[in-house]
C-alpha cells in the first residue's frame, strides 16, 4: 500500500474518521466498543486518525486521547476547531466561531483532551464568514509557532478561500465531503489543491452510508441522526437514489468487493493527492475499508461508475438550506 503526502507527513490513503463513535448517526458507542475500533484500526494499519472539537460535544477528542495517547508515535493525528457545542441560554447549541481568541482557546482545550503535546494537523472546521479567513488562519499560524500544532487545514472551503488562506500560512490539507454522489470538489477545489501541493481529505467517502448499499429505508434511522435533515435521504428523493444502487451493487459483486470498498477505490483512483477517511463503529467494516486501498479499477470501470452516480443522476441537494449557508464549497449550477 503506497502512502500519500499529507503536508510533511506520509500516511496510508485510507484513514479513520472517528466522528461516528460519538456523533451524528445515533447514540455514542460504549467505551469498550470504541476502544476495539480505535486499537483495532492501529493493528489493521491505520496511521491517520481524524477527530474534532465538535464531535460529541468534545467527547470524541476525549475518547481518542484516552485510548490512543499511549500509542501516539504510531499515527498522524488530526482535529478541528472553529465549530463547537456550547451552552446558550440553558441549552447546548452548535456554534461556528472563527475569532482568533476562540481558536486559541480551543487549541489548548484540544491538546488537553487528546492528551498530546502537539496536534499534527489542525483544521478550521468551518470558515466563520463574519471573520476574515486571513484572521482565523493567522491565529492558527500562531499555534504553529508556539509548537501546539504542526500544520493547518481547512474544511468545506472554496478554491478562492483556500488561496487567500495559503497567502497567510501554508495549508497542508483541505477536508470536504467527496464521493460518487457528492462531486462538488471537482468544480474547482480539487484542482486548486493539486496546484498548491495541498492534500485533499475526503470525508463521507461512502456517502454517509448510502454507498454501503444497506440503507433501504431512512425512516428507520435514529431520531437524532443528521441524515434526517439531508434532502437526499428524504422521502422526496431517496426512492430515486435507491434505484442507482442496483447496477452499482452489481458492479461491486462482479469485482468481488463490497459496495463500500468500491466507493473508496473509485475515490482513491481520482487523484494521488486524495486521502479518504471513512468512519465506522464496526471493527469488521473498519478492516474492510482499509482493504479497499488495494483494489485496482480499469479506466472503463471508472467511467462506468462516474456515469452511473454523479451530480446529474443523484436526486436532491446534499444539505438543507441552513447547512448549505454554513459552508463555502462551490455548487453546481442548477440543471
Amino acid at each position: 500500500m503506497q502512502k500519500r503526502a499529507l503536508g510533511s507527513f506520509q500516511v496510508n490513503p485510507i484513514g479513520l474518521g472517528c466522528m461516528n463513535l460519538d456523533h451524528a448517526y445515533g447514540p455514542a458507542v460504549s467505551a469498550e466498543q470504541g476502544e476495539r475500533v480505535l486499537l483495532g484500526a492501529l493493528d489493521a494499519g491505520y496511521d491517520f486518525f481524524d477527530t474534532a472539537t465538535l464531535y460529541g460535544a468534545s467527547r470524541n477528542e476525549e475518547r481518542v486521547g484516552k485510548v490512543l495517547a499511549s500509542q501516539r508515535s504510531r499515527f498522524t493525528l488530526a482535529s478541528k476547531c472553529g465549530m463547537a457545542v456550547v451552552p446558550i441560554e440553558g441549552k447546548s447549541s452548535r456554534v461556528i466561531d472563527g475569532r482568533p481568541a476562540t481558536l486559541r482557546q480551543q487549541t489548548e482545550d484540544s491538546l488537553r483532551r487528546l492528551k498530546t503535546e502537539v496536534i499534527d494537523l489542525y483544521y478550521l472546521h468551518r470558515w466563520d464568514k463574519k471573520v476574515p479567513i486571513e484572521d482565523s488562519v493567522g491565529a492558527l499560524s500562531d499555534m504553529v509557532r508556539k509548537g501546539y500544532v504542526r500544520s493547518i487545514g481547512l474544511s468545506e472551503v472554496s478554491a478562492s478561500t483556500l488561496r487567500k488562506a495559503q497567502a497567510v500560512h501554508p495549508i497542508a490539507a483541505v477536508q470536504t465531503e467527496y464521493s460518487l454522489w457528492s462531486r462538488n470538489p471537482e468544480i474547482a477545489v480539487l484542482q486548486a489543491c493539486q496546484d498548491l501541493g495541498v492534500a485533499f481529505v475526503a470525508f463521507s467517502p461512502v456517502a454517509r452510508g448510502y454507498l454501503c448499499g444497506t440503507l433501504a429505508d431512512p425512516s428507520t434511522l435514529d431520531a437524532k441522526d443528521i441524515r434526517r435533515s439531508m434532502p437526499r435521504f428524504g422521502s422526496a428523493h431517496y426512492a430515486a437514489n435507491l434505484k442507482l444502487l442496483t447496477p452499482y451493487k452489481a458492479m461491486a459483486q462482479e469485482l468481488g468487493c463490497t459496495p463500500a470498498q468500491l466507493a473508496l477505490a473509485w475515490l482513491l483512483h481520482q487523484a494521488p493527492h486524495i486521502i479518504a477517511i471513512p468512519g465506522t463503529t464496526s471493527v469488521l467494516h473498519m478492516r474492510d475499508n482499509m482493504a479497499a486501498a488495494n483494489i485496482v479499477l480499469s479506466a472503463e470501470q471508472m467511467q462506468q461508475l462516474g456515469a452511473l452516480i454523479n451530480q446529474r443522476t443523484v436526486s436532491g441537494p446534499r444539505y438543507d438550506a441552513q447547512a448549505t449557508s454554513e459552508v463555502d464549497t462551490e455548487e453546481f449550477a442548477p440543471a
